[in-house]
C-alpha cells in the first residue's frame, strides 16, 4: 500500500473511531438525560400522590374543616389546590414548602407538614440511609487521642446524645451514632464535609423509612473544645471528666443558638419572692419541681412563674400548679372528638401495636373513646371518661403565695395556653409580657401520619374546643395583663434578666 494510500486509510480508521466515540459519547448523554427525566417525573407523581392525600385527610379527618371552609371561601381553597399542583409539576424540589402552602389556608399551628423525623407516633426503621454499613469505633483509643486536639475527630456529646466523628477515606468525616439517636450504635447519622470557609457542610440522615436528608452548616468552636451544628444542637468533645463535659455543655453560650434554649429553673429571688422557669409540659418535670420545692414555694406571698417559650404538651403535667393557684370554683371547657373513619383506626391501630401510654388506664381511656366513636353516628362525641363542660372546685385554697405572676410570651400555645385560660381564673394570678399568646388551642390533640413518599408527617387534631364559637383563641391568642417594657430576651437558658427582676418588684409591691 503506498504511503498517501496508507494516511487516508489511517485517516478514516480514526474518523471512524472518532464518530465512534462521539455516538457513544451522545448515547451516555441521552440515557443520562432519559434518567434525570425519570427521575424529576417520579419526584412529582410521589409530590401529586402527597398533595392528593393531604388534601383528603384534611377534609375527612380535621375537625376544623367544616368550620373553616364555607360557601365563600370554599373556591379560594380549590384554586389554591390548583396552583399548588402547577407549582409541583414546575418545581417538585420544593414539594414540602407547597404541602404547608395548603395547610396554612386554615391557619392552624397544629395541622401542619414536618418533614419525616424520628418519632414515637410514627413508624420507623433502624437507620434508612445507605451512606455505609455500621461501623466499629474504638472509643477508648479515638477518646484518648483526640482528647487535646483541635480537630472535629472525636467523641462528641451533649445532654442526651453521643456520637464519634471518624475520617473517612474520600476526605470527608462521618458521625457515628454511640447513643441517644434512637437508632442502633455504629450507625452513620452524619456527614460533615469540609469547605474553604474553615466550616462544614453537615448532611443529617433520618433514620425513618424514606426520610431522606437533611442540611446544616457547622464550626468547631472554643479551640476545639465545642462543635455547632448551626441552628440544630451544641456538642462538647468528650473529656475524662463528666463533670467537665456537664459544665461546660451547661455555661457555653452558641454562636448559632439552636431552638429557643430556654432551661427548667427554681430558685428563691428573695425571702418574698419564689422563682420557677417551666419552658414545657412535655414531661413531669414540673410535677418533680414543684414537689421538690412545695415548701419554699408555700412559705412565700409572691411565685413567679416564667412559662416564655413553653409550646405546650400534656395537660396533666401541670395539675399540681392550679392546685397552688386556686382560690374558687371555675368553669371549665371541654373537648370534642372528631369522629372519622381514620381517626378510628388511629386508635384502634395503637391498641395493636401497643403504644398507648399510661398502663390499663390508659387502655380503659382509649377503649372507651373508641366504642363511642364507633356507636356514635354524629361527626363529633365527647370521652364519657373526660366529660363535657364542668364546674372545677377543690379542697384546698393556700393561704401563701398570696400573688401568682406568670410571664408569658408569643410562643405560648397550646397546652400552656390552656394552663393559663384556667390560671386566670385565681384571684392570686396576674399575667406578664408584651405580646399575646400564639393562640394555638381551638383545636388540640394532635396525632401523626406519614405521607404516601414516607418523606413527610402530617401533624393534625383530633379534637375541638367546646368554647368555640363564642370564645375563640386561634390565631388571637391570650393578652398579658402588665405590659413590660423592657427588652425581650430571646436566648434565656437558665439565667435571670431584667423581665423577672421586673415582675418581682412589682409583685413585691402590692402587698
Amino acid at each position: 500500500m503506498l504511503k498517501s494510500q496508507m494516511k487516508i486509510f489511517l485517516y478514516i480508521l480514526e474518523f471512524k473511531k472518532t464518530h465512534l466515540y462521539f455516538n457513544a459519547m451522545k448515547k451516555i448523554v441521552l440515557l443520562f438525560t432519559f434518567l434525570n427525566v425519570l427521575f424529576v417525573k417520579a419526584q412529582v407523581n410521589n409530590c401529586l400522590t402527597d398533595l392528593d392525600f393531604l388534601v383528603k385527610t384534611v377534609k375527612t379527618d380535621y375537625p376544623g374543616y367544616e368550620d373553616k371552609v364555607n360557601a365563600e371561601n370554599a373556591q379560594k381553597l380549590n384554586e389554591l389546590e390548583n396552583l399548588i399542583r402547577r407549582k409541583i409539576e414546575k418545581y417538585p424540589d420544593s414539594c414540602w414548602y407547597y404541602l404547608n402552602e395548603y395547610t396554612s389556608f386554615f391557619k392552624d399551628f397544629h395541622l401542619r407538614v414536618m418533614k419525616a423525623r424520628v418519632n414515637n407516633s410514627i413508624s420507623k426503621k433502624n437507620y434508612a440511609s445507605t451512606l455505609e454499613s455500621k461501623i466499629v469505633i474504638n472509643y477508648d483509643s479515638l477518646k484518648q487521642n483526640t482528647l487535646n486536639g483541635n480537630g472535629i475527630e472525636g467523641i462528641w456529646k451533649n445532654f442526651s446524645e453521643e456520637f464519634a466523628i471518624i475520617q473517612n477515606t474520600s476526605g470527608y468525616y462521618l458521625g457515628v451514632a454511640i447513643s441517644g439517636f434512637d437508632c442502633e450504635e455504629g450507625q452513620v447519622v452524619f456527614k460533615f464535609i469540609p469547605d474553604s470557609t474553615g466550616l462544614f457542610n453537615v448532611v443529617e440522615y433520618s433514620n425513618v423509612e424514606g426520610g431522606g436528608t437533611f442540611n446544616y452548616a457547622a464550626s468547631l468552636c472554643l479551640d476545639g473544645k465545642i462543635l455547632e451544628i448551626h441552628e440544630f444542637s451544641k456538642y462538647v468533645r468528650a473529656t475524662n471528666s463528666d463533670a467537665f463535659d456537664y459544665a461546660l455543655l451547661r455555661s457555653y453560650i452558641p454562636l448559632h443558638p439552636n431552638g429557643r434554649n430556654t432551661y427548667f429553673v427554681a430558685l428563691s429571688l428573695s425571702d418574698s419572692t419564689f422563682f420557677v422557669r417551666l419552658p414545657g409540659f412535655n414531661s413531669s418535670t414540673t410535677e418533680t419541681i414543684i414537689n421538690k420545692y412545695w415548701k419554699e414555694i408555700t412559705a412565700r406571698p409572691n411565685l413567679i412563674i416564667d412559662l416564655r417559650n413553653n409550646g405546650g404538651g400534656q395537660d396533666n403535667y401541670y395539675q399540681i400548679l392550679l392546685k397552688l393557684l386556686y382560690t374558687k370554683p371555675y368553669l371549665s371547657k371541654g373537648v370534642e372528638w372528631y369522629v372519622s373513619e381514620d381517626n378510628i383506626k388511629i386508635f384502634e391501630e395503637a391498641l395493636i401495636k401497643k403504644e398507648v401510654k399510661n398502663g390499663e388506664e390508659g387502655l380503659k381511656w382509649v377503649q372507651v373513646l373508641l366504642t363511642t366513636m364507633k356507636s356514635n353516628k354524629s361527626k363529633f362525641v365527647i370521652h364519657p371518661l373526660m366529660g363535657a363542660d364542668k364546674i372545677i372546685t377543690r379542697d384546698t385554697i393556700y393561704p401563701l403565695p398570696r400573688k401568682v405572676g406568670i410571664i408569658i410570651n408569643e410562643n405560648n400555645a397550646s397546652s400552656a395556653e390552656q394552663f393559663l385560660l384556667s390560671a386566670k381564673n385565681s384571684d392570686k394570678v396576674i399575667l406578664f409580657g408584651n405580646k399575646n399568646t400564639a393562640g394555638v388551642l381551638d383545636y388540640s390533640n394532635a396525632v401523626q401520619v406519614l405521607f404516601p413518599s414516607n418523606n413527610y408527617a402530617l401533624l393534625y387534631p383530633m379534637t375541638r374546643s367546646r368554647r368555640l364559637p363564642d370564645y375563640p383563641i386561634d390565631n388571637i391568642g391570650i393578652a398579658p395583663d402588665v405590659i413590660i417594657p423592657l427588652k425581650e430576651t430571646v436566648q434565656l437558658y437558665d439565667r435571670l434578666d431584667d423581665w423577672v427582676y421586673f415582675v418581682m418588684s412589682y409583685l413585691e409591691f402590692i402587698k
